[in-house]
C-alpha cells in the first residue's frame, strides 16, 4: 500500500514538473530573460516539495551575502536534492546538469533550451566547454550549482569527489559554499520510483574564498568542502 501511494506521489509530481516545463519553454519562447526562467524553477522546486509531503529544515542561510555570487557544491543523494536547494536559497542559482536529461520530452526541452547549463560526461573537452559557459554565467551575476560526486548515491554514502567544481571557482574565481543535504535519500533512492515524505536538512557551511590559480587550489577547496561535508553528512545506507 506504501509503496502503491509512494508511486502516485511520484507520477503527480511528474505531472507538475511537466506543467512547469511546459511554462518555461512559453517563457524561453517569449524571451523573458533567466531571472523569469529561475522563478519558474523555484516555484517548481515549491510544489513539488509540497505535493510529496517533503519538509526542509536549513542551517546557516545567513552566512551567505545578499548579491554575492558563488559556486554551491553538494552532496548528491536523491533527485529530492536539487527543488531542496532551489526552493531554500534565495539566490540566481543555476544548475549543472547531465546531458542525458535533454532527451526526456518537455522537460528536458525546456533545460535544454532554458539557462541551465549540461555536460557531456563522455567528452572531457565538452566537459571543459561546460564549465566555460558556467564561468560565463558567473560573470554574469549567477551562482551555479554542481555536485562534488558527480551522480547521485546508490547506497546513501559520500561517494569521492569529481575536479570540476573546484575547477571551475578556481576559474571564476569567487567563493564556494559547501552544501551538506541529510534525509533525501530516504525520500526517493537512486533505484526506487516511489517517494516517502519526510524531513530533508540542508546545512550551509561558511563560504571558502579562492586564494589563487591552478591544481594546488582545487585540492586545497576539494578538501575544505569533504571536511565540511564529513562534518555534517550523516551516513543514509
Amino acid at each position: 500500500m506504501n509503496t502503491a501511494v509512494g508511486l502516485c506521489r511520484f507520477f503527480v509530481a511528474l505531472i507538475n514538473s511537466m506543467l512547469f516545463a511546459a511554462m518555461e519553454l512559453v517563457i524561453i519562447a517569449l524571451r523573458r530573460g533567466d531571472r523569469v526562467f529561475h522563478a519558474l524553477a523555484r516555484g517548481w522546486a515549491h510544489s513539488t516539495l509540497r505535493i510529496c509531503g517533503v519538509r526542509v529544515s536549513v542551517t546557516g542561510l545567513e552566512k551567505l551575502r545578499p548579491g554575492m555570487t558563488y559556486v554551491y557544491v553538494s552532496n548528491h543523494a536523491s533527485m529530492f536534492d536539487i527543488p531542496v536547494i532551489l526552493a531554500s536559497i534565495p539566490d540566481q542559482i543555476r544548475i549543472i546538469y547531465k546531458k542525458e536529461l535533454n532527451w526526456i520530452p518537455i522537460f528536458g526541452w525546456g533545460l535544454k533550451l532554458g539557462s541551465y547549463i549540461a555536460v557531456d560526461r563522455s567528452s572531457g573537452s565538452e566537459a571543459m566547454r561546460s564549465l566555460d559557459e558556467a564561468a560565463a554565467k558567473i560573470s554574469g551575476g549567477a551562482s551555479v550549482l554542481l555536485y562534488a560526486e558527480g551522480t547521485r548515491t546508490r547506497d546513501g554514502k559520500l561517494q569521492p569527489f569529481k575536479r570540476g567544481a573546484f575547477n571551475l571557482a578556481v576559474k571564476a574565481g569567487v567563493p564556494v559554499v559547501p552544501l551538506t543535504v541529510n534525509g533525501s535519500f530516504a525520500i526517493l533512492p537512486k533505484a526506487s520510483l516511489a517517494i516517502r515524505p519526510g524531513t530533508v536538512a540542508l546545512t550551509i557551511e561558511d563560504p571558502i574564498p579562492i586564494t589563487g590559480p591552478g591544481k594546488d587550489e582545487e585540492k586545497r577547496l576539494m578538501t575544505l568542502v569533504r571536511a565540511a561535508m564529513d562534518r555534517h553528512y550523516i551516513d543514509q545506507s
